[in-house]
């Protein structure tokens, strides 16, 4: 079969996502109102609160929840076959993704920019709220440790990719005072494009690289421990200063990626060459039902977007239905790297053969990345006449900036827990953002070099429960949301419904997971699997009681009214 037609038909579900159903959710379900006035313009303090233009604002928010979860996750889950990866990206990015993301945006907004975990308690009760926030810091501690680990193996594994990525710090420090200064956006955006991959160019011809080891630790360590120094301070600047051009032009760069992946399919037309169903998975493999549904969740549903979209993103928006595009079309962005990364990965750019291709998936888990890389600088090639060399290395810095990004997020949104803490429970040090900042980024390392050791990897020793987690961290988020729809006498169908889909799957992956731990005697995964999955058991009896509550309420209050 020719991808065109995969490729043709996930655009037109999306477009039908973004045009119709998003316009539906958003004025009909959520009924944004641009005569709300944001928190952005409520507080405004020219940090964390700054209103922003929807198209920058997009950007941040777009490369901040991508990460390289969209790329990584189909690219495993293609092992059961491209069939089940296609339908799960395509409907999980319309009906799922879109208005989680839009709906934590929405709903925190609508609550002085509270994060998820924090407005919990006005939505839900003050047990859900400590409950919550237990899930997101433990979800965002995985990102954090792991993604330094991602990223410093990048550097290492790919040295071209090291220039580029921080140059493209320099560029937006430029970019983001120039904007202050009201120059134009569009002009400021090609010049920063164009500056990057001058870069890319420059960093494929001058690889950089640490000594193998300084200060008695290899290179991969130290460059954790200075990718953490980094996020520690990128997360204590203003949002305008660093972390909104350096997410914009992130996030147009990886338009002229997805601009070069698709015009390349539609050019060269590759044949898929991996199974629609694969009926040679290795023995061990487990069922695709329900661990389909956790090993693609950015790109089709993901709990970290609405960390993110409630934490970062509400504090910038500008008005009320900037909610929708900021939101929703950043979901269909991510769907849309999520769906290139399938052909990429199944098509004859990877393998020549079936039996190629079942070699290089030997495994659940083979490929990854690394198909990613190898099956679209392959496409690109073909499609562009671009070396597979310079379209490699462009690849790779796509990959490490979006980790960069979302680890720069990623420790801000720690901070931002940290002080909510203090404000919640009385803790003035914790409220000093310096000092949160310390506390998460040591928090950060003392999982990666107290669990993993000299090498930094501790992260990668707790990141088998990120599925599962972060998936019923979606399904909580999704809950929230609908009992506040519920309390606003709303229609609740439209977030309830992938709230128990997500939550199901979630859940059965988790126990399955425990099962795994414990036979393997892995005490520290099973203890931290059962107390996410108690965690997840309490907040939905909470749910549960304030729904009943507000159902018995809300007949006597009618009465009253009439």
């Amino acid at each position: 079969m020719q991808s065109v037609f995969i490729v043709l038909l996930g655009i037109i579900g999306m477009l039908f996502g973004w045009f119709v159903y998003s316009k539906f959710i958003a004025l009909r379900i959520f009924q944004m109102d641009d005569k709300y006035i944001t928190p952005a313009h409520q507080i405004n303090d020219g940090v964390d609160f700054v209103p922003t233009k929807k198209v920058v604002l997009w950007g941040h928010h777009f490369t901040s929840v991508a990460g390289a979860a969209p790329i990584v996750g189909p690219a495993i889950a293609v092992y059961w076959g491209w069939v089940p990866a296609v339908i799960w990206v395509v409907l999980g990015t319309i009906f799922f993704a879109g208005v989680h993301d839009m709906g934590a945006l929405w709903a925190s907004s609508r609550h002085k920019g509270k994060s998820i975990g924090a407005l919990s308690e006005e939505v839900i009760g003050k047990r859900t709220r400590a409950l919550f926030m237990i899930v997101v810091f433990l979800v965002l501690l995985m990102v954090n440790a792991v993604f330094g680990v991602v990223i410093a193996n990048s550097f290492v594994s790919q040295p071209t990719a090291v220039l580029p990525a921080w140059a493209a710090i320099v560029f937006a420090l430029i970019i983001g005072q120039l904007i202050r200064r009201n120059f134009n956006l569009v002009l400021l955006c090609v010049l920063g494009v164009i500056a990057l991959y001058l870069t890319v160019y420059a960093g494929s011809e001058m690889p950089m690289a640490l000594p193998k080891e300084m200060f008695g630790l290899s290179d991969k360590a130290n460059w954790i421990i200075l990718l953490f120094v980094y996020a520690a301070i990128a997360s204590l600047l203003p949002v305008w200063v660093l972390l909104q051009p350096r997410d914009f032009i992130n996030g147009v760069q990886l338009l002229v990626g997805l601009v070069l992946l698709y015009g390349a399919v539609f050019m060269f037309m590759p044949d898929i060459t991996a199974p629609a169903f694969n009926s040679e998975v290795a023995e061990s493999t487990p069922s695709i039902i329900p661990l389909l549904f956790v090993t693609i969740a950015c790109g089709a549903v993901s709990g970290f977007h609405g960390i993110v979209s409630s934490g970062t993103s509400s504090k910038q928006l500008d008005k009320d239905t900037d909610a929708r595009f900021v939101g929703y079309l950043g979901a269909v962005g991510e769907g849309s790297l999520a769906l290139i990364t399938i052909v990429a990965v199944s098509g004859v750019t990877l393998a020549m053969s079936p039996q190629e291709w079942h070699e290089v998936y030997s495994h659940l888990g083979a490929g990854s990345v690394g198909a990613f890389i190898q099956g679209g600088s392959n496409l690109i090639y073909q499609g562009w006449g671009i070396p597979a060399e310079l379209a490699s290395t462009l690849l790779a810095v796509m990959v490490v900036l979006f980790a960069g990004t979302t680890m720069d997020s990623g420790v801000r949104l720690q901070r931002y827990i940290i002080q909510e803490w203090g404000e919640i429970y009385q803790i003035s040090a914790f409220r000093n953002g310096i000092i949160a900042t310390l506390i998460a980024v040591g928090c950060c390392l003392l999982l990666a070099f107290g669990a993993g050791g000299s090498s930094g990897s501790g992260g990668m020793i707790i990141w088998p429960l990120f599925g599962s987690t972060n998936q019923i961290l979606a399904s909580l988020t999704l809950l929230v949301i609908s009992v506040m729809l519920i309390k606003m006498g709303r229609p609740a169908r439209y977030t309830l419904i992938p709230m128990l889909f997500v939550l199901v799957m979630a859940f059965l992956a988790g126990v399955l997971k425990l099962q795994e731990y414990y036979s393997a005697g892995n005490w520290l995964l099973v203890s931290l699997d059962i107390i996410v999955l108690v965690v997840c058991v309490l907040v939905m009896f909470e749910a549960w009681t304030v729904i009943k509550q507000h159902k018995q309420i809300e007949p006597s209050v009618n009465e009253s009214t009439e």
